[in-house]
């Protein structure tokens, strides 16, 4: 019989959580929004499902319509709506600002809040070019603020217990991590019309060059260069964390890549995606090979990793995780569903992490680290399909 959660955890001696501590009543945390999307209304769900009291003093979005949506929170019913983002960085009463913007604005957003001396819960990709990196870092490094990188796997529980696993030796030597994601655009997220004369279209651009609005391109900003970075920051990103994070390894030496517009040739990203990278070791042992596949007009499968040991192969996605021993494929020797969204534990680190002033679980090492691999795929997609790191 396969050992379940409850099981594994005890045998083990895990926890599923690395804090558990929660605000007092009276210490009600006072919120700004940044960002008011699909993304941060799945973020506010998951602050709401975290235990922790909060407030929403103020929200800023270029789109009017999102700004009183998030108003509609109870949690917000008092809160500010102003459209520029610096008044919500400049607001004095807020504590700590969640940001979730399309990636071009990340790290202009989050070094102005860091030096108003605010907490940060910053999306993924934490930058949308690698010169951003040292900008990020030393904003984050030079003062005294948290910031969680929205690299949610780190709190997850299973995903945490995976990651023990392979550390602890139980897969063998790990020559090949393979990773992959599929969603289908066309059927599953079709962009629903706007209302022009509510959006500020020259501010949502920001320093890219101007160009006359377009819902394609308001809708699925990652597909388009200046806003995004395709399937390599987006979706490869959580996965290239959760390897680096296993692995202790976080800076490949090369990267190759296929990419080609397929289905969607409107966008600028490619759409159909097969990507290689190396990460060597001190020794041949410690080396290993990320591989990343996926496209977006199909979504069997879904995303997930496999980590492939030379004792055991450790399959593990948002649902779940299974360990299989070297030649034995049909039945695991270790499977653990997820029970919550990670999202919620890792609202609830960073909220406890801005309590205790201990780096959270996705500090920003990571989250850059993560960025830098997408960030160095996409150079090999523009270098004709190889490139490699510079010094």
């Amino acid at each position: 019989m396969n050992p379940n959660r409850r099981s594994f955890l005890v045998a083990t001696g895990m926890t599923a959580l690395a804090s558990t501590r929660a605000f007092g009543a009276n210490e009600r945390l006072r919120l700004g929004v940044i960002g008011a999307g699909g993304r941060m209304r799945q973020l506010l769900n998951a602050a709401e499902s975290s235990g922790v009291p909060f407030e929403i003093v103020s929200v800023s979005d270029v789109y009017a319509p999102r700004r009183d949506e998030v108003k509609l929170r109870a949690s917000a019913t008092n809160a500010a709506t102003p459209m520029d983002s610096r008044e919500v960085v400049d607001d004095k009463t807020i504590d700590a600002v969640l940001i979730a913007t399309p990636d071009h604005w990340h790290v202009r957003n989050a070094v102005a809040a860091l030096s108003a001396g605010k907490d940060v819960y910053l999306e993924k990709p934490v930058t949308h070019t690698l010169e951003e990196d040292k900008t990020l870092r030393h904003a984050v490094r030079s003062s005294k603020q948290v910031l969680q990188c929205g690299m949610q796997q780190r709190s997850w529980p299973h995903f945490r217990n995976a990651v023990s696993l392979i550390q602890g030796g139980a897969l063998g030597q790990v020559p090949q991590v393979r990773t992959f994601w599929w969603q289908n655009y066309g059927r599953n997220w079709v962009p629903k019309p706007i209302d022009a004369a509510q959006l500020d279209w020259k501010q949502w651009l920001g320093g890219a060059p101007d160009q006359p609005f377009s819902l394609e391109v308001f809708n699925r900003w990652r597909w388009f260069w200046n806003f995004g970075g395709g399937a390599m920051t987006d979706l490869f990103a959580h996965w290239i964390d959760v390897t680096h994070w296993a692995m202790k390894a976080d800076t490949p030496s090369t990267a190759f890549v296929l990419g080609d517009n397929y289905v969607y040739p409107q966008w600028q990203c490619p759409d159909t995606i097969q990507a290689a990278f190396r990460y060597p070791g001190a020794t041949p042992d410690k080396s290993f090979d990320v591989v990343y596949e996926g496209m977006m007009a199909s979504s069997i499968d879904d995303g997930g990793l496999e980590f492939r040991g030379t004792d055991a192969t450790l399959k593990l996605n948002r649902s779940g995780m299974s360990v299989f021993h070297e030649g034995v494929k049909s039945n695991p020797i270790l499977h653990e569903d997820s029970f919550e969204d990670g999202t919620i534990p890792h609202m609830r680190n960073f909220f406890d992490c801005i309590k205790t002033r201990k780096d959270p679980n996705a500090p920003v090492e990571a989250g850059l680290a993560a960025a830098n691999a997408g960030h160095l795929g996409n150079l090999a997609y523009h270098s004709g399909g190889m490139t490699k790191r510079r010094a």
